[in-house]
Parts: C-alpha cells; sequence; structure tokens
C-alpha cells in the first residue's frame, strides 16, 4: 500500500512515493520532478513503470488547468487524487488568515510540515518556515500552533528579470555574495539575496518578541541553499518539506477516520 504525494509549484512538478503510514522525514521509495510544459508526458515516462498507489494527495499552486492535465497522467491507474485545500484547522495547526481557504496550498502544507519536525524533535516553541522557490514565503506559527501569517516576495530570479527589463542597459550575468559589491553582477546578486535574507531575519524577530523565545527557523525549496549562506538567524535546510506536510495531513486524517 502506497501513497503517491504530489507538489506542484509555480515551475515544477514533484513527486513521490511513500509506504501509507509513512512519517513525516520518511525517505520516499521513489521521487521525481519535472517542469510543468512536461507534465503530459509523465504516464508515458516518470510514471510508466509505477506501481498503481493506494492513494494520492496533492498540493497545487498552478490552478486548474494544469491540475486537470496531471489528473488526465492518471486515468489508468482508475484513482481519484485528493488536492488540499486550506481548512480552518489540519494536523495540529489552526489557520489564522483572514480568509484560510485563500491561502496558498503549497503555504499550508508547508507549515503544517513544519510544525510536524517541530514535534518530533521536541520543540514546543514558534516555528518560521521559509519557502524559497519562484517566489519566497516567509510564514509564522506560534507556539500553540496558530499559524499567524506571512510574507510573500519575489525570488531571484523574478528580481534579476524586472531589473533587467525596467533598467535600461542592465543586463543581468551571474554575480556573487558580497559585503560591499564592487562590480554589477555582484550588486545584483547580492541586492536580490539581501532582500530576501532581510525579509527572513525580520519575521524570524518579530516572532522572537511576540512568543518570548527562539523560533525554530526551518528552510526548502530548490533555490533555499543559494540564500542560506548569507542568513544571520540559526536555520536549518529541510528538502520536502511539502510532502512532510502532505504525510501529516494523511496521517491526520487516517486517525480521524479510524475513530
Amino acid at each position: 500500500m502506497t501513497l503517491l504525494a504530489i507538489d506542484i509549484g509555480n515551475t515544477r512538478l514533484k513527486w513521490a512515493v511513500y509506504p501509507v503510514g509513512a512519517r513525516p522525514g520518511s525517505a520516499p521509495l521513489q521521487h521525481g520532478a519535472v517542469f510543468l510544459e512536461n507534465i503530459d508526458r509523465l504516464a508515458e515516462e516518470d510514471w510508466q513503470g509505477l506501481a498503481t498507489p493506494t492513494r494520492v494527495l496533492g498540493s497545487n499552486v498552478a490552478g486548474d488547468a494544469v491540475r486537470r492535465r496531471v489528473e488526465d497522467q492518471m486515468e489508468h491507474w482508475d484513482l481519484a487524487p485528493r488536492w488540499v485545500v486550506p481548512a480552518a484547522e489540519a494536523a495540529g495547526v489552526r489557520n489564522g488568515y483572514d480568509h484560510p481557504a485563500r491561502l496558498g496550498a503549497d503555504r499550508w502544507v508547508a507549515v503544517i510540515g513544519a510544525h510536524a519536525h517541530a514535534l518530533q524533535r521536541g520543540f514546543d516553541g514558534p516555528v518560521l518556515t521559509v519557502m524559497v522557490g519562484t517566489a519566497v514565503t516567509v510564514d509564522a506559527l506560534s507556539t500553540d500552533g496558530q499559524f499567524l501569517g506571512g510574507l510573500i516576495l519575489p525570488g531571484h530570479g523574478i528580481m534579476l528579470r524586472a531589473l533587467e527589463g525596467g533598467t535600461a542597459g542592465l543586463r543581468v550575468p551571474t554575480g556573487e555574495v558580497r559585503d560591499f559589491p564592487t562590480n554589477t553582477s555582484d550588486a545584483l546578486t547580492t541586492g536580490g539575496t539581501f532582500a530576501i535574507t532581510g525579509a527572513i531575519e525580520r519575521m524570524h524577530r518579530l516572532l522572537r518578541q511576540r512568543e518570548g523565545r527562539e523560533p525554530l527557523l526551518l528552510m526548502t525549496g530548490g533555490a533555499g541553499w543559494k540564500v542560506a549562506p548569507a542568513l544571520d538567524a540559526p536555520h536549518e535546510l529541510i528538502e520536502g518539506l511539502i510532502f512532510d506536510g502532505l504525510l501529516a495531513i494523511e496521517a491526520g486524517r487516517s486517525a480521524e477516520m479510524a475513530r
């Protein structure tokens, strides 16, 4: 019996197969990733030799059209997938968004995954969840499991493309992060990195002040490794935090059904 977990982001679809009942942090049995433009080849390529999963649970921020394309790739399994819709509460996390269902599914699932990590390591304080990808999100969770809200800001690529498109004669070659950049390439790379890390550090400080203790800062996302070295706050890089959130949601659902 297996669970197929799916994370559809702004750029790529990532998938992983786990045994039913796997806990957050478990290693997947199989996993992969494709760019969204290649979704229509999943059934004949990545998923061709995949055994029929028992359950499918996914997070999707790419819209209904992309979701339908993914579901088309599952038709040969004759299995209805479930897609996470942010709710008022799930897996021990309460949703403090003004309109809970309007919270991005990826943010909701990642916060739940971070909460599960905190519980497993016996940490009972506030948690700051950071995802660094096409966009960057920084979300705060209180000591008692209340999602307090968070930030959304452009990722590195969006920032650099905006500068390139809006500034005459400016090109965006790859640079390095420097304390005091002395060339345009380094200035651009450092500016984007400091904008992201500055937002994270500010939220970290605000959450510490609100809760009265140091938050656990968990960072995930394909570009997290670029940002982490410049971040002046204790942190940990977690690969697949959204998958961990999906496992926590699935475990909570199974526990409810067993009652």
